[in-house]
């Protein structure tokens, strides 16, 4: 039943001021792109979940950096550059009145 533990650490003291959620669209849905996307994603530590989902888009995922300007350059030299991404859609968190994570 129990398949880990976790440790809850202080964002701040981490030096991360921002969170986001992602939604991302491939541009083709094929098992190579998915792939080949979840690769990419592997290696970006900014990436702190990655979720494949039902709907209009692949995936959700949850993006921290340490501010905006380090999320614009994760957004624009990561994603970016990963050709399998068609769509992305970004929602910033203001606030976290509840977070059952841990």
């Amino acid at each position: 039943m129990i398949t880990g533990y976790r440790a809850v650490l202080d964002p701040a003291k981490l030096g991360v001021g921002f969170t986001a959620y992602l939604t991302v669209g491939l541009n083709e849905h094929s098992k190579h792109a998915q792939e080949a996307f979840e690769r990419a994603i592997a290696r970006s530590p900014e990436v702190r979940e990655c979720h494949n989902i039902t709907g209009n888009v692949e995936y959700l995922l949850r993006v921290e950096a340490s501010d905006l300007a380090a999320y614009k350059r994760f957004h624009t030299d990561v994603l970016g550059d990963i050709p399998q991404v068609a769509t992305i859609t970004s929602h910033v968190v203001m606030a976290s009145p509840k977070d059952e994570r841990a």
